[in-house]
Order: structure tokens, then C-alpha cells, then sequence
């Protein structure tokens, strides 16, 4: 399961682009928290704790709580936006989350095991076609990642999500079908994997609007 990071937070009042570019030259950000039983509120985060919590890779995938003028609230981040240039973020919005709350999630898929995959040794390249899985999980239940193993794997085979493992209560958003997360492929064949690769990407942006 993932930890829980915490980001401190203030309450703020002033709202609009103007009080929003004052906050950026104070190195502070923007951001929103929305859901819940409660109303939308704005509040500020220091932008290099929330840089450095978006750089970690979690930012979707990981609860934080927010501590708002001493208060805790759980919240998982839902969208970031940073500036086209400095990449910077200048956006924040964060989803309240109670105890055991179905959430939808981002799960990165974290393969393991590359020694022990006999089609890799003979020369094989591994073709993800999957990084990530789009998840609805318990809150108290979402997985750091799905750990795919590739012991034994062959050239010409593939792992699908369903040898994967996955927590009491969580599912993936595309169902009723045992898609594939990466398969072992000769030199040869990787352009037409690629191929393959862009097509099941394109499936399951599909998928995840269900």
C-alpha cells in the first residue's frame, strides 16, 4: 500500500488570476479541494514542497494529508498544471478522500526480474506496453505498484494483468478482458511491437471513460 505523504496547506480568501499571480511571486500555489460531504476551498501550498512531492511520480496515485491551518483532511491529488516553459507548477486540485472511499487511481506496473527471463538473456527486448493501470481502489488499500515478474518469460510471451495480484476490494477500470501489460519480443520484432504498443495505449484511454 502506498504512504501517506503530507503537504502543508493555508486557507485563502482572495481568489481570481490576480491574487493567483501574487501567491506564484511568492513561490506559494494555487490550489483547490473539492468532494467530500464538505464545500470546495481554496488553499495555498509552498511550490517547492508540492514540486517535490510531483516529481516522486505519486502525484494520482498517493493520499496525502493536507494540513489546512492545523486541521488534517486526507485528499488525493486529482491535477497538477505547470507552465509550459519552467515547468513549474502553477495549479493544483486535490479530491477529499474518506476511510475506505473507492478511488480512481493510477497505478504504476513495476517490472522485476529481468535477469531470470530466459527470452531477455537470449537477446530479447521487453516491450512495455503498459507503465501504468488505470484502478479503482479502496483508499486505505491503493497499491505503490503492480509488481510484474518476469521469471520464465520467453521470447514471444506476454504477462497479462490477470497473473497480476491485486489488493482485497480493487479492480481495474477496463474489465472483461485480459489485457496485456508487456510482452518479450526479438530485436526484429520490436518496430511492430511498438506498433501494437500504441494501439493497446489508445484501448485503454478508450477504456478509462467507462
Amino acid at each position: 500500500m502506498v504512504e501517506t505523504a503530507k503537504l502543508q496547506a493555508e486557507a485563502r480568501n482572495a481568489t481570481g488570476k490576480g491574487a493567483a499571480r501574487a501567491l506564484r511571486r511568492e513561490d506559494k500555489v494555487p490550489a483547490t479541494l473539492y468532494g467530500g460531504n464538505g464545500a470546495p476551498v481554496s488553499i495555498t501550498l509552498q511550490r517547492r514542497e508540492l514540486k517535490r512531492f510531483y516529481r516522486t511520480g505519486k502525484f494520482g496515485s498517493q493520499l496525502v494529508n493536507l494540513e489546512i491551518d492545523g486541521k488534517i483532511t486526507a485528499a488525493l491529488p486529482r491535477d497538477i498544471a505547470v507552465h509550459p516553459l519552467t515547468e513549474e507548477p502553477i495549479h493544483a486540485d486535490f479530491l477529499r478522500v474518506e476511510s475506505k472511499q473507492i478511488v480512481r487511481v493510477s497505478v504504476p506496473v513495476e517490472y522485476i526480474n529481468h535477469e531470470k527471463s530466459p527470452g531477455i538473456k537470449r537477446g530479447g527486448v521487453l516491450n512495455i506496453v503498459r507503465r501504468k493501470v488505470q484502478m479503482l481502489c479502496p483508499s486505505d488499500v491503493i497499491p505503490e505498484a503492480l509488481e510484474c515478474d518476469l521469471e520464465g518469460l520467453k521470447i514471444g510471451e506476454s504477462i497479462h494483468i490477470g497473473r497480476i495480484n491485486l489488493p482485497a476490494g480493487a479492480k481495474t477500470v477496463i474489465s472483461g478482458r485480459d489485457f496485456t501489460l508487456a510482452t518479450v519480443v526479438g530485436r526484429g520484432s520490436l518496430k511492430m511491437a511498438q506498433s501494437e504498443e500504441e494501439a493497446g495505449s489508445g484501448e485503454e484511454a478508450e477504456g478509462t471513460e467507462e
